[in-house]
């Protein structure tokens, strides 16, 4: 008798455990590679991860800042706090490992360097994590989308402009980005196709300057001593034609030559600015994507279909649209 009414006692707690457990559990909403997240209506949260390359140029800071609004427009979509890889390749493969471990439900990235970043691209995909690839590419297709701009076109428009500005011809120094990055790649061939109508125009220097304006500012000071006569300086980006401008008006030769950039951002030290000034003869729009992509995350998350390669347009800015292109594109969060 004794011996019943402990086991039927036992029984009991066992039975209020249980469903205790079960109350606790039901309201609970599951992401889709196993995060635990809901809003407050409830509502499944899908979690993104996104790995930027570097948070050093102004182009990406502002891309970072886009991202974080246009995600904030989807309720049901959590951006985890953004990895700045430093433009090492290194951190950047620990950094997306790291979401992927994490289980998140989609990963953007824009990689560092094309070649280190396409294992644990390939690695993502094997684990079925949606990827969009956002601005430079991968040496692999096993990725959900990629969103970028179309850096050849960039470039030639980049070259066309120099052979208006140098009708007769000229000495045209290039300063170029990281020399493994496909933006890179690109926007080099599609510049030299873009001078090419005009076989008096030579380039007579090139150099690696990692997209940063300081880099940029030293080598122009180099070339400045070593060459007597620079009629045009292409930077690949706006920060880096800026960096050249700098260092050519600290010894008042800025006049003597033309600057042309890229990126074209809407923001008091930007390229868009700079035409304005005078600073730069032209720069051309390079999109962040950062709606582009917030919009895919949705779509994707959703299980609808997107475009696997979203090549965005590119709009040139001349001293004449500066100023309306200025009012056009300035983002506010």
């Amino acid at each position: 008798m004794k011996n019943r009414v402990l086991r039927a006692f036992t029984y009991g707690i066992f039975l209020c455990f249980v469903i205790a457990l079960t109350a606790c559990g039901g309201g609970s909403t599951t992401a889709t590679n196993g995060n635990s997240n809901s809003n407050s209506g409830g509502k499944k949260v899908f979690v993104v991860g996104y790995s930027q390359s570097n948070n050093a140029e102004p182009y990406r800071a502002q891309l970072n800042l886009q991202l974080e609004h246009y995600i904030k427009q989807y309720p049901d979509l959590k951006l985890l706090p953004i990895t700045d890889a430093h433009q090492d390749s290194t951190t950047q493969v620990s950094q997306v490992q790291n979401f992927i471990s994490q289980h998140v439900d989609a990963l953007i990235v824009s990689p560092n360097e094309p070649a280190p970043l396409t294992a644990p691209i390939e690695q993502a995909c094997a684990q079925h994590i949606p990827v969009i690839i956002l601005d430079r590419s991968v040496n692999t297709d096993c990725y959900t989308s990629f969103i970028g701009g179309d850096n050849v076109l960039i470039g030639r428009r980049a070259g066309e402009l120099a052979a208006k500005l140098l009708p007769d011809g000229g000495n045209i120094v290039e300063l170029r980005g990281i020399l493994s990055d496909q933006p890179q790649i690109d926007r080099d061939k599609g510049f030299r196709e873009g001078i090419a109508s005009n076989p008096k125009i030579k380039i007579i220097a090139d150099r690696e300057a990692k997209w940063l304006k300081p880099n940029a500012t030293t080598i122009m000071q180099q070339w400045l001593s070593q060459y007597p006569k620079i009629d045009l300086v292409y930077g690949q980006n706006d920060p880096m034609a800026l960096g050249a401008y700098l260092a050519a008006s600290a010894v008042n030769r800025q006049k003597q030559m033309k600057f042309i950039g890229t990126d074209g951002l809407a923001i008091p030290d930007g390229g868009i600015r700079a035409v304005q000034l005078g600073e730069l003869a032209g720069t051309f729009i390079y999109p962040t994507c950062a709606k582009e992509a917030a919009d895919y995350v949705e779509k994707i998350v959703h299980h609808e279909q997107v475009q696997h390669h979203l090549t965005l347009g590119t709009t040139p800015v001349t001293p004449e649209n500066a100023a309306d292109l200025y009012k056009q594109y300035q983002f506010s969060s």
